[in-house]
């Protein structure tokens, strides 16, 4: 083990538990104080590394913080991939609820992502270099996604046929999108948030 500032870090063996173990620092400073005080120094420092192992991995703060918000993305996947693996899903309808369910926050680690996602959208509003990147791709991505996977129920003949897939699929991500920040603002309680996204997709499903 070695010690950094008074914090005790695992010995890494190779270059992506480094570089993992950085960014595991990058989206911890995001979600307890903000993306505005993220720099090579602080999140070196959160990693217990030197700021050269930060620049050696990651040459600049913009391609840091892109980074750290597809390791968040890569997570959120995850997390909802295990959703439909562990409760053995085999409707569409359910899979599209699986992944959509990620945006509400329900428990501690989804409200730090959405704290963190909501930071980037933020940070990204005033920070050109960073507003340049793909940052939203990972949206667009689960936006056709989520048409594809209409699509397929429209075939399957449990969308009704005259449905706009990509609407659809816009209106969905919209909706999840909105019902997360109503949680985070307490406005709503995530049971609440989960009764009105199912609603919605009674509504799309519905074929009588």
């Amino acid at each position: 083990m070695i010690e950094s500032e008074g914090v005790e870090v695992p010995k890494l063996s190779n270059h992506e538990q480094r570089r993992a173990h950085i960014l595991d620092a990058l989206l911890r400073i995001a979600s307890s104080s903000g993306l505005q005080v993220a720099s090579m120094r602080s999140v070196a420092a959160e990693a217990g590394v030197t700021v050269s192992t930060v620049q050696y991995y990651f040459h600049s703060k913009e391609q840091l913080l892109f980074a750290g918000l597809q390791r968040l993305a890569e997570a959120v996947s995850q997390r909802a991939e295990a959703e439909v693996r562990s409760t053995a899903l085999l409707s569409i309808r359910d899979t599209l609820q699986a992944w959509l369910i990620q945006m509400i926050p329900v428990d501690d680690d989804q409200r730090a992502s959405y704290t963190v996602f909501a930071a980037y959208h933020a940070l990204a509003l005033t920070d050109p270099a960073l507003a340049q990147l793909p940052y939203t791709r990972n949206s667009g991505a689960l936006e056709t996604a989520i048409g594809d996977q209409i699509r397929t129920a429209q075939r399957d003949g449990e969308v009704p046929p005259d449905r706009d897939a990509e609407a659809e699929a816009a209106n969905l991500l919209a909706l999840a999108t909105g019902l997360g920040d109503s949680v985070m603002a307490n406005m709503r309680k995530p049971e609440a948030a989960i009764d009105l996204l199912r609603y919605h997709l009674d509504h799309l499903f519905r074929t009588d």
